[in-house]
């Protein structure tokens, strides 16, 4: 079963790194089609001309591109184009399920004939085999698409529909949020809302003005509930981060923020799906819709992409499920205390310190040459795990490979994997030979520890250093990097989100990262804590968002009385976007001042911004 889930979430994500990235040109589109086409706000027969190209042509063609870059680089994106043109051309449809097919294929054609060829090309005619293999296997590919492909996602694409619109004129659509919720709980919910509801939607949207398929998923009401009752009923620190939750939940669109709520009592996902289906309910009685993808699910966004005249229906709707995820959350937040909850997360994490300690005795510390510290986006917390273990073992003369990446790009040759207890199985479906060490913190934890006693027991002595990321030759211009503009000092913040958010806009406003960037951070928080220890978190995006970081970046912001991430307090938060290794020596040189209390003491209570410039960019 867990094998299901990753694999699904893994499609998950891949669709919505295609997706997102256009989410621009879909509401631009959203815009043109509420506006403009006969039933729309203003009527205008002239521009209400854009909305059939742009459907049919445009989104489909990035959608190809993007599949297709995200596999095959840049030549990937050009050929998946050429090969998206294929299905557009072969279908009377908007082909955006085509174009997922499609771009991503084309991409992977393209990597499999350069890696071909690679070494293979003689001097000065590498640019002639460039473009001359995308131009012809573009042809082949659009002609195949065209011919094949087309065709069938045309079959597949009316069987859905056929299906989707029996649901909905049987009265049975509030029933899929039996489905859709829970899927939003176990991040499930790209693969169904990217690659089902979405294209559906817009085929509806070009037939009849606007779609309900698109706030099945958006609706913010049920998670609103959720997070009000626990604002209510509980008490302590859950209570205390609930109203700063709510606010980025229902205005800033970000649901994943109260997906922990709900993994905290299991037994609230009766709410969300209750809140659902009374949601959708009122929807389908007063036959609203939207008229293009709402992203961020904020109320902003659901009410501006609202069909005419639907707006206020819509919000009743979003009224009534949060209504009823409020009451129903209540009953069993009122019944679960926050001693219970805290005793379970106590009892788990020493179950898990048990268990990890079994995985040493299958090792060979004699004969390690690699060993890679990996998160969800490879930048943050595992590069300054893997920095400081690196120097560790450099100190005792140890010289072994020490790296680290995501955990969707862990190296072949990797021997040892060191990686948070939640991300374990990610790890071991896709590398199924390597020894995988669960832990909780890359930087203080007792089975770090215990690998770091075992090599040394071992009397491993090899000959060379791999790759080091802290040779000059691999960094730039660390005030490029970290600057007096990228330091807060004395903030007041109420909520680790809160925190995140004005580290995030501080990335986005210096020019580091694209907006989407702040989301994929507040993702990635929901998923495991940043939280290092020693009072710093170091907040940054998920692997999905690292399209979105235009250059490497870090920004500090010090917290006078603190901000609770988890059970502890944060003093320093750190905001990180990474791009390679450029960033990486300014991470080394903070994980070694994690560990001296004297220079920890100095950032947490400076007033002087160059002071603490020059503690963190030390050479």
């Amino acid at each position: 079963m867990g094998n299901i889930k990753n694999n699904v979430q893994k499609f998950g994500k891949f669709l919505s790194g295609m997706v997102m990235p256009n989410i621009g040109a879909f509401i631009a589109w959203g815009i043109i089609t509420a506006f403009f086409i006969p039933s729309g706000w203003i009527p205008n027969e002239t521009l209400g001309n854009l909305v059939d190209p742009m459907l049919k042509y445009l989104l489909p063609l990035l959608i190809g591109y993007t599949g297709g870059r995200v596999v095959g680089g840049d030549r990937g994106g050009v050929i998946g184009a050429i090969s998206t043109s294929g299905v557009i051309v072969g279908s009377d449809i908007p082909m955006f399920i085509g174009a997922m097919v499609v771009g991503p294929i084309s991409g992977f054609v393209i990597k499999k004939f350069d890696k071909y060829v690679e070494d293979k090309i003689p001097s000065g005619f590498e640019m002639l085999v460039n473009n001359f293999s995308v131009g012809i296997l573009g042809v082949i590919l659009a002609i195949l698409s065209f011919l094949f492909i087309g065709p069938v996602i045309t079959t597949l694409t009316g069987f859905l529909s056929i299906g989707v619109y029996t649901i909905i004129n049987k009265g049975l659509l509030p029933f899929v949020s039996i489905f859709v919720e829970p899927a939003k709980i176990l991040f499930l919910n790209n693969a169904i809302n990217h690659g089902i509801l979405g294209p559906i939607g817009l085929n509806q949207v070009q037939e009849t003005g606007k779609s309900i398929l698109f706030l099945l998923e958006s609706n913010p009401g049920p998670g609103l509930g959720v997070i009000l009752a626990y604002f209510i009923f509980s008490k302590g620190m859950v209570k205390q981060s609930a109203a700063g939750s709510a606010i980025i939940h229902l205005f800033g669109g970000i649901h994943e923020i109260y997906f922990p709520y709900i993994l905290m009592n299991p037994m609230l996902i009766l709410s969300v799906i209750l809140g659902g289906f009374s949601g959708v309910l009122v929807f389908s009685l007063f036959s609203v819709g939207l008229v293009a993808t709402p992203s961020p699910g904020s109320i902003f966004s659901i009410l501006f992409l609202a069909a005419k005249g639907d707006a206020l229906k819509i919000l009743l709707g979003i009224i009534v499920s949060t209504i009823v995820s409020f009451v129903v959350s209540g009953f069993f937040i009122k019944r679960t205390s926050e001693e219970d909850l805290n005793k379970a997360k106590s009892g788990v994490g020493e179950l898990k310190s048990n268990l990890n300690l079994q995985e040493y005795k299958a090792i060979d510390f004699s004969n390690i040459n690699k060993i890679v510290f990996s998160c969800d986006a490879g930048m943050g917390s595992s590069a300054m795990g893997a920095s400081k273990f690196r120097n560790r073992l450099k100190k005792e003369g140890i010289k072994i490979d020490v790296e680290y990446s995501s955990v969707d790009n862990i190296p072949r040759d990797t021997q040892i994997v060191v990686t948070h207890e939640n991300l374990k199985d990610r790890v071991l479906n896709t590398n199924k030979n390597i020894n995988v060490i669960g832990i909780q913190n890359f930087l203080n934890d007792p089975n770090i520890e215990n690998l770091f006693k075992n090599i040394l027991e071992s009397g491993t002595k090899n000959e060379k250093f791999g790759n080091d990321p802290l040779n000059k030759e691999n960094n730039k211009n660390q005030y490029d990097i970290f600057n007096e503009n990228n330091i807060i000092l004395n903030a007041s913040v109420d909520t680790k989100e809160e925190a995140i958010e004005i580290v995030g806009r501080l990335l986005v406003k210096n020019g580091y990262v694209k907006e989407e960037y702040v989301s994929g951070m507040l993702r990635r928080e929901s998923l495991v804590s940043t939280y290092i220890g020693m009072g710093v978190a170091i907040p940054h995006g998920e692997n999905d968002v690292k399209s979105s970081i235009i250059r490497s970046g870090i920004v500090f912001m010090q917290v006078k009385d603190g901000v609770l991430f988890g059970d502890e307090k944060a003093y320093l938060i750190v905001g990180i976007a990474g791009v390679g290794d450029d960033h990486i020596r300014i991470l080394s040189n903070l994980a070694e001042i994690i560990g001296d209390e004297e220079n920890l003491k100095r950032l947490k209570e400076s007033n002087n911004k160059k002071e603490i410039l020059d503690i963190i960019l030390r050479e």
